[in-house]
């Protein structure tokens, strides 16, 4: 159990790669969470600055910043500035000591990150700083940037679904669980809907039509691979050993009946 547990709130910290992944792929079962009292952070590591195709350089950032403060607002989070770049992301000593920092002193029980493989390398980037420093969560001889102390507590990682259900050499992935969303679709879509200059970049950059449109059909085909719900989100535990007791999986506990396990993995 960890400090934040102690206290009496639990605390979920989504950590993606970009402002608007977190909407895409993870806001439905963040809000659930947020409704039983668990406590969101948020934090996407790039700054987005390469996402568009009609603002320059420090403008594009500065939009994209107030855009994912706008998101965080709407649903009572606590957000993180970025610290990279786009495709500037890097898995080295440097970011890790950064990540490291701050999930130490956020002390998650929940960790939403993006999955091991993915389509692009600043979603895979984003996940393994993740992993890594919640590791670091509790080395004492581990020094971060700023130094922060370590400390003694469960963190359960979840990995959400890569972008078209595939690695990047086009292996399928399934979820180990689904959780259903259908009472937080329409919260998911506006929070999305605050990223207004993702409209054009995603339609020409990676030939997506209504970037809301697109994130509502891939929840429904969640919804259909779990068999039970109308409109879902899939998830992926990562291994327990270094970071929580085997069983170890708040969100099933904390959501009860709105989550089933994939029932092609049974």
């Amino acid at each position: 159990m960890s400090s934040t547990s102690v206290s009496g709130q639990m605390t979920a910290f989504a950590i993606v790669a970009h402002p608007d992944d977190i909407e895409f792929m993870m806001a439905g079962t963040l809000l659930l969470l947020k409704d039983v009292g668990v406590a969101i952070h948020l934090w996407n590591l790039c700054n987005g600055c390469y996402g568009s195709v009609q603002y320059g350089y420090e403008e594009i950032k500065r939009r994209r910043w107030e855009e994912a403060q706008a998101a965080a607002r709407e649903i009572g989070a606590e957000i993180h500035p970025p610290i990279a770049d786009d495709l500037t992301l890097f898995y080295d000593a440097p970011s890790i000591a950064r990540v490291a920092a701050v999930i130490r002193r956020v002390k998650p029980d929940i960790i939403l990150t993006q999955p091991p493989q993915d389509y692009m390398e600043d979603h895979m980037n984003a996940c393994r700083l993740a992993v890594t420093g919640a590791f670091a969560r509790e080395i004492p001889n581990y020094g971060t940037l700023p130094p922060e102390p370590h400390y003694k507590g469960e963190t359960v990682i979840y990995h959400a679904m890569p972008v078209g259900l595939m690695t990047g050499m086009r292996q399928p992935v399934e979820p180990e669980s689904f959780v259903d969303i259908g009472t937080t679709l329409a919260r998911k879509r506006s929070m999305l809907a605050n990223h207004t200059s993702q409209g054009d970049w995603l339609s020409e950059s990676q030939g997506m039509g209504s970037y809301l449109d697109q994130m509502e059909d891939f929840s429904r085909r969640m919804g259909a691979l779990s068999g039970r719900f109308e409109v879902a989100e899939g998830w992926q535990r990562h291994l327990h050993f270094g970071y929580a007791t085997e069983d170890a999986d708040p969100i099933r506990d904390l959501l009860g009946d709105r989550v089933t396990a994939n029932p092609r993995l049974r």
